[in-house]
């Protein structure tokens, strides 16, 4: 269980370093639908490292949420430019809401892993 968490983290760091070091540059009109997306995903891979600690990760489901929360945070920031309204920030607070949420169990989760260590 410890390998896949750590492979997973050790993917996400990689991930990211490549995608800092690549010279791709977007198009300014994309910026709401990728952030809004990246957000989603984000929230979907600590969701992930949070499962997996509890131990009831699946992988299908890992998979459908990822892809599915990140289509459904672009969609949602797509309708509201065409309505005119900034419907973005609702995939903003929601899965910002989730990551904070996400993040705060795992340290728990960790800092209760280490004091248990402490203990024996």
């Amino acid at each position: 269980m410890w390998l896949g968490l750590w492979l997973g983290i050790l993917g996400l760091a990689v991930g990211v370093a490549i995608g800092l070091n690549l010279p791709l540059v977007l198009p300014h009109a994309y910026a709401k639908y990728l952030s809004v997306a990246a957000l989603a995903a984000l929230d979907s891979v600590f969701g992930g490292i949070r499962a997996a600690m509890e131990d009831h990760f699946d992988n299908d489901v890992f998979i459908s949420g990822f892809f599915s929360n990140a289509l459904l945070a672009a969609g949602l920031a797509f309708i509201g430019e065409r309505l005119g309204i900034d419907l973005y920030l609702a995939a903003v607070v929601a899965f910002g809401v989730r990551l904070f949420q996400n993040l705060a169990i795992i340290r728990r989760h960790l800092l209760k892993k280490k004091s248990d260590i402490k203990g024996k």
